[in-house]
């Protein structure tokens, strides 16, 4: 009896053995890529931000060449700086991306999404440091080869994003070199490929009020203020925000 009871017992570990999960099967990259991609929808919110973090300290440790994993640290950490108004957080972000970007463009040259992420990390650590010292320490040349070369493979990526980049950038310019004409253009790009995109109709708004196109500014800020969020509602949530003294500020150009 005491050996059947023995028997029985080796069985049945052994059995609950081959039914436990493996403790030393880790997730596959692409379980990481998934995580972010869904709290990438929430990115404004606590849980999902932490959760972010994460995933992409955890992902990055077990998987650190991965192209996917890489440009998509890049994104958050972008995102990040972008919401930062003070100097150090956002340079710190920035920075972080851009690190981000380049291992990923490291591994794949020719990817859109890690060269668009280099120049949109570029351009916020150039917002950070000040646009006249990225210019003098030469980091323009960097975030222009690097849109053009995203524009060049993706146009479409980020709901064209690299023309709203390039749009902005054209602003952002201290004279003598700003370009409010081609600002114009390229804004007027992204919003036929992506017209639900309210940072192209923020960004348009005030490129025409620096032109002096006040009434034109106004329609482009109404957009923004009465669209819909449905497109990506962290980013919508962020430009109805920042919408709202730029069309204060046109409200008091047209008294």
């Amino acid at each position: 009896m005491r050996a059947i009871v023995v028997v029985g017992s080796v069985l049945w570990a052994a059995s609950a053995i081959a039914e436990a999960p493996d403790a030393s099967v880790a997730p596959a990259a692409s379980d990481f890529v998934a995580t972010l991609d869904a709290h990438w929808l929430t990115r404004d919110d606590d849980a999902s931000i932490a959760a972010t973090n994460a995933a992409i300290r955890d992902g990055l440790r077990a998987y650190p060449t991965d192209y996917g994993l890489l440009w998509r640290a890049a994104r958050f950490r972008w995102w990040t700086a972008d919401g930062e108004a003070s100097e150090k957080p956002k340079r710190m972000a920035a920075k972080e991306g851009w690190n981000y970007a380049k291992r990923a463009v490291e591994v794949k040259p020719d990817g859109a999404e890690g060269r668009y992420y280099v120049a949109l990390s570029i351009g916020a650590y150039s917002q950070a440091v000040g646009i006249l010292k990225a210019l003098t320490d030469g980091l323009e040349g960097q975030f222009v080869e690097n849109l053009d070369l995203a524009l060049g493979r993706d146009e479409a990526f980020d709901r064209c994003g690299g023309r709203r980049a390039k749009g902005r950038y054209y602003w952002e310019l201290p004279w003598p070199k700003r370009d409010l004409k081609r600002s114009r253009e390229e804004l007027a790009k992204a919003i036929a490929m992506n017209p639900e995109h309210l940072r192209n109709d923020l960004y348009l708004a005030q490129t025409l009020l620096k032109d002096g196109d006040v009434k034109g500014a106004k329609a482009a800020i109404d957009r923004v203020l009465t669209g819909a969020p449905d497109f990506d509602p962290p980013e919508a949530r962020r430009v109805k925000a920042w919408a709202r003294p730029v069309a204060d500020e046109i409200q008091r150009e047209l008294k």
